[in-house]
């Protein structure tokens, strides 16, 4: 990926905002590497990659809102400005996981 996907703001949500759309079908994207997912992460969300999100973003939904997410926001925020810039109705849940627990969205944990 390169630099200006990280120098652009993505369109942006709460996690508060994120909990009531993931309830209402929107779909969360974990970008975060393997082991960051295997310790805990949301159910129902997709993991791909940061680094496999160019690739492999064709295998994600058109029809729904995808909702980026990371631990801190910052590559979450990357990763929904490439996937604005191919098609797809996505935002940045800023500040991710950290906000996501406060939040009360839940958790899985392990893989």
């Amino acid at each position: 990926m390169s630099l200006r996907h990280y120098l652009h703001r993505p369109p942006a949500i709460s996690a508060a905002d994120a909990v009531r759309l993931v309830a209402e079908g929107a779909l969360v994207v974990d970008v975060r590497r393997d082991f960051e997912w295997r310790r805990a992460h949301i159910p129902g969300a997709v993991h791909v990659p940061l680094d496999e999100l160019p690739q492999r973003c064709l295998e994600l939904p058109e029809d729904r809102l995808l909702i980026t997410f990371c631990t801190g926001g910052i590559r979450s925020a990357g990763a929904a400005n490439l996937l604005v810039e191919n098609g797809f109705d996505a935002v940045n849940m800023s500040r991710g996981l950290i906000d996501w627990r406060a939040a009360g969205g839940p958790l899985s944990a392990g893989s």
